[in-house]
This record gives C-alpha cells, structure tokens and sequence, in this order.
C-alpha cells in the first residue's frame, strides 16, 4: 500500500475531507492523491499557488510574513496549509485537513536560501505541523522528495 493510500484511509476512517495547496510540487501532490481509486470520498481540492501573490491572494498568507520571511518559511506552509481550507470549500464548509508545500527545487535559489530547502505542513481540527528539510539531488529529485514528505506527514497528523 502506497503512503497516498494510507494517508487516504485515515482521512477516510475519520470522515474528514482534505485541501491540497502546492508551490514548488506543482500539483504531483494531488495527483498521487487521486491516483488512489476512491481518492473523491475524501480530496475536495488543490490549489497551485506557485506565484507569491497569489499565496497572499488565494491562500491568505499574511503578506507581511510573505515581504519579511518570503514564500520558503515554515509559517508560510502553515498558513498554505491553513488557507486551503477554505479556499477549497464545498457549500461553505471548509476542508477538514490541509496540506502544503512550499521551497526552492532549483537550480537557482531567487532569496539565497540552499536548494532543496522545502517546508511541508499540515492542519487538522486537532492539531498542526510543519517541518523543513534539506532535500539533495536535482529539481526533480526535490521535487519527488517533496511529495513524499507532504503525504508522509498527512499520513502522520490524520491516523488515529
């Protein structure tokens, strides 16, 4: 059984429902997300808020965090993760859980911070998390190494 599968079953055993927001990811987090068969009991939606604003905009990451700490911070996850939320609401009832990613995959870093630093976070009705790494290898290494962290953590914050 894959990590998007267990993630999925204890979201499934609690009746929660799930938001996915992605930066660096781009979308390879909701996409092992539905490449689950049943994924839809669960997944309501992902936003790709690759685009600092659009962090601010969409996701309601306080824009003085995003100009004091920029888009790569440990807060900055949690309020992606918080932000989903509502941003994926159905009929005004906004996800139970949130996920997100946030980082530099390379092969430039745009504010001096190491390639390969990446911050995942996650937000249930019971508690939060966020937790950086240090990921090695090239931008699709980060990358992948991203999507792991983001459903390992999931997995980690929803089982009960």
């Amino acid at each position: 059984m894959s990590i998007a599968e267990d993630a999925l079953r204890s979201l499934r055993q609690r009746g929660w429902t799930l938001g996915v927001a992605e930066s660096l990811t781009g979308g390879a987090v909701s996409a092992a997300i539905v490449s689950v068969p049943g994924a839809s009991a669960s997944l309501l939606g992902g936003v790709v808020a690759y685009a600092t604003p659009v962090k601010h905009s969409l996701l309601r990451v306080e824009a003085a965090l995003l100009a004091a700490h920029g888009p790569v911070h440990r807060e900055v996850a949690l309020q992606m993760a918080d932000g989903v939320r509502s941003a994926v609401s159905v009929d005004e009832r906004p996800a139970d859980v949130g996920v997100s990613t946030t980082g530099i995959a390379g092969p430039d870093s745009p504010d001096g911070q190491p390639v390969g630093t990446v911050h995942v976070a996650v937000v249930t009705p019971e508690d939060s998390a966020a937790e950086v790494y240090r990921f090695a290898g090239d931008r699709e290494a980060v990358r992948a190494q991203a999507v792991a962290a983001a459903l390992d953590l999931l997995h980690r914050m929803t089982r009960e």
